[in-house]
């Protein structure tokens, strides 16, 4: 398909408002109590391997192209964006089949009491203000790497390199908080 010419604003904004809508709805529809055929509590994990390996990904992308192979810049990130689709899909099928995990929830009963929240201290700060960032640019991101993909395609090289100086760091940033937020959320699972 020929991309050059074609304008796909209107799609990639369905896609970017779309996107966070199916995942907010997800927190608030009830679990159907659909089993799924195999061990879900491994799926936080699998998101953080995929988050993990589009970071170094997105890394490898910058090492690429500041070196001049256009190429492997191109295929490093095309396999991130494949990676962030499997973790987008991945995702919303354990928030469909699973209640959400509530930090500091050390007896694991869904509540998170006085004692808990004492027990975790300070660092339950950090841990919400990384998540939250970490949601906020998730939703931002979409867009980004889609126009950004899209100017790519478009051969449109002064256009892509400014936006990618945007898109990069953003989602360099989701990437990596989404493993820092597993790592300090885990114990909880």
């Amino acid at each position: 398909m020929n991309l050059k010419n074609r304008n796909l604003n209107l799609p990639i904004a369905i896609v970017s408002i779309a996107i966070p809508l199916v995942v907010a709805v997800l927190f608030v529809l009830p679990k159907p109590g659909v089993e799924a055929g195999f061990d879900v509590t491994i799926m936080p994990f699998f998101h953080a391997v995929l988050n993990s390996a589009t970071a170094v990904l997105l890394v490898a992308s910058l090492y690429f192209i500041k070196n001049g192979h256009q190429k492997a810049h191109k295929w490093a990130n095309l396999t991130a964006v494949g990676l962030s689709v499997l973790f987008l899909l991945s995702y919303v099928t354990y928030h469909f089949l699973t209640d959400s995990t509530k930090f500091g929830d050390m007896d694991h009963n869904g509540i998170v009491d006085a004692t808990e929240v004492a027990a975790v201290g300070g660092i339950r700060y950090v841990y919400y203000f990384l998540l939250l960032t970490h949601i906020v640019l998730a939703v931002v991101i979409v867009p980004l790497v889609l126009f950004t993909l899209l100017r790519a395609f478009q051969e449109d090289n002064v256009k892509h390199r400014r936006i990618a100086r945007i898109t990069w760091p953003i989602w360099f940033y989701v990437a990596v908080t989404g493993v820092i937020v597993y790592i300090m959320i885990q114990p909880y699972y």
